[in-house]
C-alpha cells in the first residue's frame, strides 16, 4: 500500500550512520543536521568506537572524586540523554579510549585502546553495524580526524575501511548480507571562514570574542576550506544541538567556550554545518545544501523503499 504523504514524515525511508570517535563527539559535530533530519523522518544510527573512559573532565563543577570514580558508566549515561534529545538510536563499537597522549616525547598509548586495535578487528565489527542498519549515507571524520587525537584518526581509518567493505561480499562474509552505502562524507566543523565570520561578528556587536588568540595561532589552509561541499542549512536546531551537548556535563561547561557565541549571531552569521563528499555512488551537483542529494528512494511490491 502507498504511503499516505499527508501523515508521512517526507524523508521516512532514508537512513543516515554517523561514525564518532567518543561520546560527546555525535553532539559537538553534526548535531543540528542530525536534529533536521530526525525532525524530516529520517533513520539516524550513531555509531560510537569507545566509551570516551580516558577522556578529561572539562567541566569543572564535575571535576570531583565520585564523577572519576565513575566515569566509565557516567559517560554512558550522558551518551544516552544526548541520543534521547537529538531522537537517534545508538551503539558502541566496543572499544576502550585512547586517551589524549601528553608530555615531550608523548608516552605509548595504553595496551588493548581503540588505536592500537588491528584495522580489520574494528572494520569488521563497523561492517556489521552497517549491513545491519544499511544506511544510505555515512559520515565520519577527515583524515586528520578533525583534530590529532588518536581515537579520531582511528576513526576516520575505520570508517573509511568498512564503508568500502561493507559493499563487498568477500570481505567479512560472516558479517551479513553486503550493503552499499551510497555516499561517504566527512565533517568539517571548525573551519577558518567561520571561526573568521563569528569572530568578526562579535566584534561588530561589541562583544568579545573567544577566537582572538584561536586566530592568531590559526595557520590558514584556503585549499583545505575548499574541500567543503555540502552545507546543510540547520539553524533552526542549534538548540537542540545545544541540549544535546549539555548532556555531556562531564565534558561541557555550561559557562564555557561552547556558549560564548550568542546563538542569533551563530544562526545568523553560519547556519550552517558543513561536511566534504568523498565518494558518491549517485549524481548530485556540487555544492550541495543536503547530504541526501542524488538519493532516490523507490517502494519495491513489499512495501519497502530502496535506492
Amino acid at each position: 500500500m502507498a504511503q499516505d504523504s499527508r501523515t508521512t514524515p517526507p524523508r521516512a525511508g532514508y537512513r543516515l550512520m554517523h561514525v564518532h570517535a567518543h561520546p560527546d563527539d555525535e553532539s559537538s559535530k553534526g548535531a543540528a543536521s542530525t536534529a533536521k533530519y530526525v525532525a524530516e523522518g529520517v533513520d539516524v544510527h550513531v555509531v560510537t568506537c569507545t566509551g570516551g573512559e580516558r577522556g578529561s573532565i572539562l567541566n569543572p563543577k564535575m571535576d570531583r572524586p565520585d564523577v572519576l570514580a565513575n566515569i566509565t558508566e557516567i559517560r554512558r549515561q550522558e551518551m544516552e540523554r544526548a541520543r534521547d534529545i537529538l531522537g537517534v538510536r545508538q551503539d558502541w563499537l566496543g572499544f576502550v579510549d585512547s586517551g589524549w597522549p601528553e608530555g615531550d616525547p608523548k608516552p605509548p598509548l595504553p595496551e588493548g585502546c581503540f588505536a592500537l586495535v588491528p584495522l580489520e578487528e574494528a572494520t569488521e565489527r563497523l561492517v556489521r553495524f552497517i549491513r545491519s542498519f544499511r544506511p544510505h549515507v555515512m559520515t565520519t571524520y577527515d583524515e586528520r580526524g578533525g583534530y590529532p587525537h588518536p581515537d579520531h584518526i582511528r576513526c576516520h581509518e575505520v570508517g573509511v575501511a568498512a564503508f568500502e567493505a561493507a559493499a563487498d561480499p568477500e570481505r567479512f562474509p560472516d558479517a551479513g548480507e553486503p550493503w552499499q552505502v551510497l555516499k561517504l562524507y566527512y565533517h568539517h566543523g571548525w573551519s577558518y571562514p567561520k571561526i573568521t565570520a563569528i569572530h568578526q561578528a562579535m566584534l561588530d556587536h561589541g562583544l568579545e570574542s573567544p577566537y582572538e588568540e584561536r586566530l592568531k595561532e590559526w595557520v590558514h589552509e584556503p585549499d583545505w576550506d575548499k574541500r567543503v561541499t555540502t552545507k546543510v542549512e540547520c539553524g533552526d536546531y542549534f538548540g537542540v544541538r545545544d541540549q544535546a551537548l549539555l548532556a555531556h556535563a562531564t565534558q561541557i561547561d555550561p559557562d564555557g567556550f561552547w556558549f560564548s557565541i550568542p546563538r542569533e549571531i551563530q544562526t545568523s552569521v553560519w547556519p550552517t554545518e558543513d561536511y566534504e563528499l568523498v565518494t558518491s555512488h549517485v549524481e548530485s551537483t556540487l555544492p550541495e545544501d543536503d547530504l541526501f542529494a542524488g538519493v532516490v528512494l523507490t517502494e519495491d511490491p513489499s512495501g519497502t523503499l530502496e535506492p
